[in-house]
């Protein structure tokens, strides 16, 4: 299947997605802040640069883009163009996704990872999401996934 845009113009839509600060993420730590927890950002001396830190609580919440990370969800679709490109790239996330998260418990934290399609959607229960979290955050369990 042909791009339906020259490719001066995909790469220039391509380099305007963020990695950090995305709409899902905020949210997360909006909801988090209003439930009184206080947190670290993208905590560069941890593996993979966790995007949420509770250090009181030693634990880090993962807010992962469905697409970035090939969820297997209504959110994620195989693109058409370029596949064998895809496929490695998406292949390589989740092999770093997993390389994270060993490493994370590995060193004595706990890893929540909320993905986006939990966030989004009509169905969604964003409030239940939260308080799912909240309750995690404050348990002793050492692992939580949150899907939509």
């Amino acid at each position: 299947m042909v791009d339906i845009v020259d490719s001066a113009t995909r790469s220039r839509m391509m380099s305007g997605i963020r990695g950090r600060n995305t709409k899902p993420e905020i949210l997360v730590r909006s909801l988090l802040h209003r439930q009184g927890l206080r947190f670290r950002l993208d905590a560069r001396d941890l593996p993979g640069r966790p995007d949420i830190v509770l250090p009181r609580y030693r634990a880090v919440v993962l807010v992962h883009g469905c697409f970035w990370h090939g969820h297997d969800c209504h959110l994620f679709k195989w693109p058409q163009t370029r596949p064998d490109f895809w496929r490695d790239k998406i292949g390589r996330n989740r092999s770093n996704d997993a390389q994270v998260r060993a490493a994370l418990l590995a060193s004595g934290w706990r890893v929540a990872v909320v993905w986006e399609c939990a966030l989004r959607g009509a169905n969604r229960d964003i409030a239940g999401v939260i308080d799912r979290l909240v309750a995690w955050i404050r348990s002793d369990a050492p692992q939580f996934d949150e899907r939509g």
